[in-house]
């Protein structure tokens, strides 16, 4: 079992526990995040589901990020990582009642930088409750290292921030 994997499973036994439910908004992870959890057994029973907003229009239209932001900023951002985890709880939520916990992806794989960000900037928002939080990371290595570290760094940040 790699340690994404160990850290999948824990996030999902940890959920569970605590019967809280995740929702999922990925940009340069592209759908990685939620496949390391619905690899675990049992993830439906915590895993509300996951958005790919790859484009940058669409976390906008899809997950409600401010549109004026997105044109200032860039979609590399730590107040776009915060929204995109905010909507997504909202959009994967059930009968008027968000997820418990959103987050979100995005950021800088490569090869080439972006809006004037570096290859390995990356930003991963995590809202619970009325905390919404950004944590930025520079990552280093080619597409794929950097990826994978994002999906390793983001199931710990929720892991670190769950409620007791």
């Amino acid at each position: 079992m790699s340690d994404t994997s160990a850290l999948a499973a824990e996030l999902i036994a940890q959920l569970t526990r605590r019967r809280l439910t995740i929702a999922v908004a990925e940009s340069l992870t592209g759908g990685l995040v939620v496949a390391e959890l619905i690899a675990v057994p049992g993830a439906s029973l915590v895993v509300r589901g996951g958005v790919v907003a790859y484009a940058t229009e669409l976390k906008s239209s899809l997950l409600g990020v401010d549109a004026e932001l997105l044109a200032e900023k860039s979609p590399i951002d730590p107040e776009v990582a915060r929204q995109m985890a905010e909507g997504v709880r909202w959009r994967l939520g059930h009968q008027g009642v968000p997820a418990d916990i959103g987050l979100a992806t995005t950021g800088v794989a490569g090869p080439d930088t972006q809006d004037g960000h570096p290859v390995g900037e990356v930003w991963i928002g995590v809202a619970i409750a009325d905390t919404v939080t950004a944590h930025g990371l520079t990552l280093g290595g080619d597409r794929e290292a950097i990826r994978s570290a994002t999906v390793s760094e983001s199931l710990l940040r929720v892991l670190e921030l769950l409620p007791e």
